[in-house]
């Protein structure tokens, strides 16, 4: 049975003295990235919790469209080196596995080794991503889905997170703050969050919400990226200034730029290829304000740069995390930050980039 997000958690029982059961293997993906992460968090501290403690991770690796297959079915094979069970990740961003893949999960799931928990990741879904894959999955473990949230139903899901905060604020209140974010979940759950920390207990109506929105978001990285796709490379390193000294970290950053790198490389490969780019708009969920802004980042740079730019950022990922690759040159977290972002703004600004 297709679960909601919410409902897996829910059933993993975070909140519960007792860890929960786990099962074999857990699939959740969709269109919804927030969604998506907190309900694979949610397996992840469940399998915690559950004393397991080793935790391996497969996906594509530089050139590579896919992950090394081999190596996944040698694990699933293998037994635990360091401890007695283990959780396996598998991170599928088209959520498309291909033949050789698909075999080797529903191998897994056909007689599923005792020390493994497998899950898998996927940030593109829809009703021909499913196969005997992911069917396989269903009958051993669970399948939780992140359709994207309806503009009417926002208003709900900001409500009940206002609520699993501890705030509580008006029907207007919720309204406006579901104007600010404009379908963005990410967008938010950081406004939510930091409005938990400044608010003062009472319910927020309209007025209040404003004032607390407008006070935590002198530097806030949803106006970062508006400036970077607008071209405004000026103010992105300001903001950039600001956000630093403001104690922020570049991970922190990071989810909400590599979003719309990527919104906007799937458009302008539909742009490249002269398809509909209205249905595109909608199909990604960009409010019909902030569609000018896009256009005004495609003209400026053709398919296969932003392309190169999301790779970019995974490389400024990296290095944040200290984790950079082999030959890569040792460089500043925020410094590479404000060269991507610069050469998105500023087409000149590209000769900053490596490579």
């Amino acid at each position: 049975m297709e679960l909601r997000p919410e409902q897996l958690v829910a059933q993993l029982g975070l909140d519960r003295p007792e860890p929960a059961s786990l099962h074999p293997a857990y699939l959740i993906a969709g269109p919804e990235p927030l969604r998506v992460l907190e309900a694979a968090d949610a397996v992840r501290a469940a399998a915690r919790r559950a004393g397991i403690a080793e935790r391996e991770v497969f996906e594509a690796e530089g050139n590579q469209r896919e992950p090394d297959w081999n190596a996944l079915s040698a694990t699933f094979r293998a037994p635990s080196l360091f401890a007695s069970r283990r959780l396996v990740e598998l991170r599928l961003p088209s959520g498309k596995p291909g033949k050789e893949g698909a075999e080797v999960i529903t191998d897994f799931c056909a007689d599923p080794p005792h020390d493994v928990t497998l899950l898998i990741t996927a940030g593109e879904w829809s009703k021909q991503h499913g196969g005997k894959w992911s069917e396989a999955i269903g009958r051993i473990g669970q399948v939780a889905i992140a359709w994207q949230i309806k503009p009417h139903e926002l208003t709900d899901w900001i409500e009940k997170r206002l609520r699993a905060r501890g705030l509580r604020a008006d029907h207007d209140a919720v309204q406006s703050l579901a104007e600010r974010v404009e379908g963005n979940l990410l967008a938010a759950a950081q406004e939510i969050d930091k409005l938990a920390l400044l608010s003062d207990g009472q319910s927020l109506d309209r007025e209040r919400m404003a004032e607390l929105v407008a006070d935590a978001a002198r530097y806030d990285v949803f106006r970062l990226v508006d400036a970077t796709m607008n071209g405004q490379g000026v103010q992105v390193s300001r903001m950039l200034a600001g956000l630093r000294a403001e104690g922020e970290a570049v991970p922190g950053l990071l989810g909400m730029i590599v979003m719309e790198l990527q919104r906007a490389a799937a458009l302008a490969r539909v742009q490249a290829r002269g398809g509909n780019l209205v249905s595109e708009f909608k199909a990604q969920r960009i409010w019909d304000s902030k569609q000018p802004m896009y256009k005004r980042a495609l003209a400026r740079h053709a398919s296969p740069r932003w392309d190169a730019f999301v790779a970019e950022a995974g490389r400024v990922d990296r290095i944040a995390k200290g984790r950079p690759r082999y030959g890569e040159e040792p460089v500043d977290a925020w410094l590479a930050l404000e060269r991507l972002l610069l050469a998105v703004a500023e087409p000149r600004a590209t000769r900053l980039l490596v490579g």
